[in-house]
């Protein structure tokens, strides 16, 4: 079967297809021909004997006597050497021959004009599959020239047998990836331009906050308590965009796919409280009480630093919005499928308006005072709990509080 395998080509099935067909239809021609040629010899031959019996009778020859001669089948003697005397041997054109020859000119006229025609068949039809071959590698260049452009509109016909196909098959696979990379390179420019434009937007603030203390700090060098208290401002402005670049940074390594998360079984327990340790400090200066509650041999399957990092920015987030004597309470359980985590605070909660765009990146509702965080935590959060095959949602009422909630598929 491998040394038919060129016929798996529909192009080189249709050239051959053409050439049985021209190959029938010549040899149906030359068995016309044959059965012409044959007509016309049994003609001459008729012709012939009416002359020699019309010769004879004029001879005399009795007409019983002429048609016993052509019935006679014996060969005598004499009638050799009459033959051979008058040139009828093997040796010698026969008169047959003779008869034959009177029918060859036409014959042959009849074959040539049969042959002309079929070659000019054949290569008439070989021109027209090798100039139809010809355009299909002409377009097939065209294509594979706007692959190299980086224009896709267009593909190569594939889906068909053949070492052709095939051949166009590997080079659609080629532009694929090709297409693929050329995405993911607009996808990083576009990355890029955006967290610039982020950048610098979110910097602008407290930059320019900065300058102004710095300049009243300036005029009021004598004044240590005015002096304190912008130092105190010129601090905070700091750490927010300290807190701002790091989490862009963060986001950034998470877009770009720069983060390989490695997954392992931890105990629930540990990881939150590693989550909220650095937060319980605040959460008592500001007069608040964060809650843990669940399980301690309950386990998790997760990157627990990345997670803790998710859990971290929910708690910060409930601080935020969350007045003194409140309560963050953090809870987990475990279903058949599932293991959640949940972040609840009785705070002001998210207005109906702001709850389908509090995962954007930067957004901050316009209903609420508060201004501590830079808009990132519940981005970040949800892309970490999402980038482990997890969810992350949300469920609050205006002036009730908020729940977050996080589900873990079950491991086996």
């Amino acid at each position: 079967m491998n040394g038919l395998k060129f016929l798996q080509d529909r192009q080189t099935r249709q050239l051959y297809g053409f050439l049985a067909i021209v190959c029938v239809l010549q040899a149906f021609f030359l068995g016309i021909c044959g059965v012409w040629h044959v007509s016309d010899i049994r003609h001459v031959l008729v012709e012939r004997e009416l002359t020699v019996s019309s010769y004879l009778l004029e001879q005399g020859i009795w007409p019983e006597v002429v048609a016993a001669a052509w019935n006679h089948t014996e060969v005598t003697e004499a009638g050799r050497k009459l033959l051979w005397q008058i040139g009828h041997t093997e040796q010698m054109q026969s008169y047959l021959l003779l008869l034959t020859g009177q029918t060859a000119g036409s014959y042959l006229l009849t074959l040539l004009a049969g042959g002309i025609i079929f070659t000019a068949v054949l290569l008439i039809g070989a021109g027209l599959f090798l100039q139809r071959r010809e355009r299909s590698y002409e377009a097939a260049e065209r294509i594979v020239t706007g692959y190299a452009k980086e224009r896709f509109t267009q593909q190569l016909p594939v889906g068909e047998t053949g070492a052709l196909c095939q051949l166009y098959g590997r080079v659609e696979q080629l532009a694929l990836s090709l297409q693929a990379k050329s995405e993911a390179e607009r996808r990083s420019k576009e990355f890029l331009r955006d967290m610039i434009s982020d950048i610098s937007h979110q910097l602008k603030t407290p930059l320019a906050a900065l300058v102004m203390y710095m300049e009243i700090m300036a005029e009021e060098a004598g004044r240590e308590e005015t002096v304190r208290c912008f130092t105190e401002k010129s601090m905070r402005s700091l750490e927010r965009m300290e807190q701002l670049i790091l989490s862009l940074l963060k986001m950034a390594r998470l877009d770009t796919g720069g983060i390989i998360f490695e997954k392992r079984q931890c105990y629930m327990w540990e990881v939150v409280s590693q989550a909220v340790s650095e937060l319980s400090e605040r959460a008592v200066r500001e007069g608040k009480r964060i809650v843990q509650e669940g399980r301690v041999e309950e386990q998790i399957c997760c990157d627990p630093a990345w997670t803790k990092e998710a859990l971290g920015n929910l708690v910060k987030n409930a601080l935020d919005h969350t007045k003194a004597g409140g309560t963050i309470r953090i809870c987990w359980q475990r279903s058949p499928v599932l293991i959640r985590l949940s972040v609840e605070d009785d705070g002001c909660g998210i207005l109906p308006e702001d709850m389908h765009h509090i995962f954007k990146r930067f957004y901050q509702s316009r209903q609420t005072d508060d201004r501590q965080g830079v808009g990132l935590g519940l981005s970040l959060a949800k892309k970490i709990v999402e980038e482990q095959g997890g969810s992350l949602s949300v469920e609050s009422r205006p002036g009730e509080g908020s729940v977050f909630r996080i589900s873990f598929p079950v491991s086996n």
